[in-house]
């Protein structure tokens, strides 16, 4: 029964304060699963470094020609820098992303989503435009790794970029609320609004939330949910999705397809701490690889996201991807079957990135607490690097 002596929306926000108080607790995983995370190389990561990070600090995309790096190459290898606590090497990535990406200024300039060999063969910025994908887990990685190594420059430099993605990107979608732009040119029509529900992850808005409390990030958090959500009707997220002004269409030049975007929907979804009042929600709306997981062997690579129909062998990295997502459902066999779909040998950038996040997460190298917090293993007793 409710207790009708507290106004309801105090008492809402008294129940979600503890339930983020609790989330401490709950999301910390058991001593001894923290002492094995941490007590252990990170093969894969290690692998990763050796085969796309050069040692300047840029991260390479082999598969392409033009050999490239990415803004979210680089918020990636950062991350993973952070979650292994080497912030020798999440320095150098840092630097060279200022220097290469941002112009050297990034408390100025958002970094270009693309650099890499040009027609000539010179190296330089092959797209000015801006991917918000990148700058989220750029300013996620700044802003944990000032906590958790206690460089309060870190921070401010975290909540810098936050600054930047306000003023370029965030937008008010008529009659929906605010929502994050996937850059900063080419998203807006007259009529439309073109973004991309991978972009989102939960975690990280509410962290954002948390370090500033006066930008938009609370309530972006609550819109990218109903805009997930309203954006799968049948349960599987789309790559990218148009918002018209009433309602959430099929984009146009994207057409009702979920694959190598949408597959990081599920991932973030999955590893969304219990406590965030939200998962449900989301994990309810993004039912659809669950069914096809029951329903037959395995998943696909491209999903028509309006009539649930799959097509093509899936990328080795979806597997991994899936991972965090069904041990949110409770699906342990489901999960085992995907993890046995992870090969060991050659793996592209962008399915070893898929494997690290999430096998990395399965394997108990790092969890987000309900107020969007990192938690690597490393930040518990066991805390000296292998």
């Amino acid at each position: 029964m409710r207790d009708t002596s507290v106004p309801a929306p105090a008492l809402a926000r008294r129940r979600f304060l503890q339930a983020l108080a609790a989330a401490g607790a709950a999301a910390a995983l058991p001593l001894n699963a923290w002492a094995q995370a941490c007590g252990t190389p990170w093969r894969e990561w290690r692998t990763f470094v050796d085969r796309h990070i050069e040692p300047d600090g840029r991260v390479v995309d082999h598969l392409n020609t033009d050999l490239r790096s990415t803004s979210e190459s680089q918020s990636y290898g950062l991350f993973f820098a952070l979650v292994d606590n080497d912030p020798v090497l999440f320095d150098r990535i840092l630097a060279w992303t200022r220097r290469h990406l941002c112009r050297g200024r990034a408390d100025l300039n958002l970094p270009a989503w693309l650099w890499g060999r040009a027609a000539d063969g010179q190296f330089r910025v092959l797209d000015p435009n801006t991917a918000s994908d990148g700058e989220l887990w750029i300013a996620y990685a700044l802003l944990e790794a000032g906590r958790l190594w206690k460089r309060p420059g870190l921070v401010e430099a975290g909540r810098q970029t936050l600054a930047l993605m306000r003023t370029a990107e965030i937008v008010e979608l008529p009659g929906f609320g605010p929502m994050l732009l996937p850059g900063n040119r080419g998203f807006v029509q007259a009529d439309r609004w073109t973004l991309n529900p991978s972009y989102l992850p939960l975690f990280v808005l509410r962290r954002f939330a948390a370090v500033d409390a006066r930008g938009p990030w609370a309530r972006l958090a609550e819109r990218s949910v109903a805009m997930t959500r309203a954006s799968a009707p049948v349960g599987f997220a789309p790559d990218w999705i148009a918002w018209n002004g009433k309602a959430f269409v099929v984009d146009a030049g994207k057409g009702a397809l979920g694959s190598y975007d949408a597959i990081r929907c599920y991932l973030w979804a999955g590893m969304t701490d219990p406590a965030d009042p939200l998962r449900r929600s989301l994990l309810d709306g993004l039912s659809g690889p669950l069914s096809m997981l029951r329903a037959q062997t395995g998943f696909a690579e491209k999903i028509d996201t309006r009539l649930g129909v799959g097509t093509g062998a899936p990328s080795p990295g979806f597997a991994a991807a899936l991972l965090p997502y069904l041990s949110a459902l409770g699906q342990p066999a489901l999960a085992k079957a995907q993890l046995a779909r992870i090969p060991t040998g050659t793996l592209n950038y962008y399915d070893r990135a898929l494997v690290l996040f999430g096998k990395g997460w399965m394997d108990r190298r790092y969890r987000f607490s309900a107020d969007g917090r990192l938690l690597p293993a490393w930040s518990s007793p066991c805390s000296a690097r292998p």
